[in-house]
């Protein structure tokens, strides 16, 4: 079945709005055999006469009044669709979808958005909850615009991944416990303990840093997001040991922080696919850049 062009239901508008063939050529800037010709099409398309003349005046028929109402709908669809996209490319809007874990969403994802929100407010970000290798996955096979993930990874092909932030992991504690001022592996594996399970990179990092002084201990609860570990610290339940990031609130008053002996970082990175990037997607790395620092 033959498609119906755009340019030939503009053509049926303009002379339904103008009710003239010539006037129509005018203002669409088209030759008037051009007018004609697109008419010609449209009336053989549909099997009908679309236009009549009255008394000196182009008028649409029954069947031309239905198409010229469907068609004003077609077009102007057809416009804003163009602008949506005019102002993607122009960084104005557009969708950006981002992958992280819960912890780098719960205390720096929503830094970004705030600033971003106030800068660039018509991007809407999308934030799915994933680990470092799914994102990295997802971002190679295109269903991902950036990731935030933890360092260090292997180079993967057509992707770009650069060091972003670096924050000190430190030790979470009940206030109400009597504790050292730096916390040892030996102590704090005598201890009850909360901590992240084994599929993250963070379980790992505590994971060797226990084995420095001695045998893995035995959590009472391995958990994946952050701020439930830190309400069960708080009310006593157990320690556990997580990054602290300087531009984030201190933990309230039933937890005290301390460093940990010897020192342990995480290292997070930012990544998306190498080459051209769109303009949403650069205005959200800028923002996520400007807290690389903080």
């Amino acid at each position: 079945m033959r498609e119906i062009s755009l340019d030939r239901l503009r053509t049926l508008v303009a002379i339904a709005d103008h009710g003239s063939f010539a006037e129509a050529a005018r203002v669409l800037n088209l030759a008037p055999p051009t007018v004609s010709l697109h008419i010609a099409d449209l009336e053989e398309r549909v099997g009908g006469l679309l236009l009549s003349r009255t008394r000196g005046r182009v008028q649409p028929s029954a069947i031309g009044e239905t198409l010229i109402e469907r068609a004003r709908r077609l077009l102007a669809d057809a416009e804003q669709a163009l602008e949506d996209v005019e102002r993607q490319v122009q960084g104005l809007a557009g969708r950006v979808r981002l992958g992280a874990s819960t912890g780098v969403i719960a205390q720096l994802i929503p830094q970004a958005l705030e600033t971003l929100s106030q800068e660039h407010a018509g991007i809407d970000v999308q934030v799915a909850v994933l680990t470092s290798q799914q994102t990295l996955q997802k971002l190679a096979d295109g269903s991902l615009d950036i990731g935030v993930i933890a360092l260090p990874q292997s180079p993967v092909k057509g992707l770009q991944i650069k060091p972003w932030r670096r924050d000190p992991v430190m030790a979470f504690l009940p206030a109400r416990w009597a504790c050292p001022d730096v916390i040892s592996p030996a102590w704090l594996a005598a201890q009850p303990l909360i901590l992240n399970d084994n599929s993250t990179r963070l379980s790992r990092q505590v994971g060797e840093w226990f084995a420095t002084e001695g045998p893995q201990p035995t959590p009472r609860i391995q958990l994946n997001y952050n701020d439930a570990i830190k309400s069960l610290v708080a009310a006593g339940y157990g320690a556990t040991v997580l990054p602290h990031e300087a531009s984030t609130p201190a933990p309230e008053s039933r937890i005290v922080m301390r460093p940990l002996q010897p020192s342990l970082w995480r290292e997070l990175g930012i990544a998306h696919r190498a080459g051209e990037v769109e303009r949403s997607t650069r205005h959200v790395l800028e923002v996520l850049w400007g807290l690389e620092a903080l």
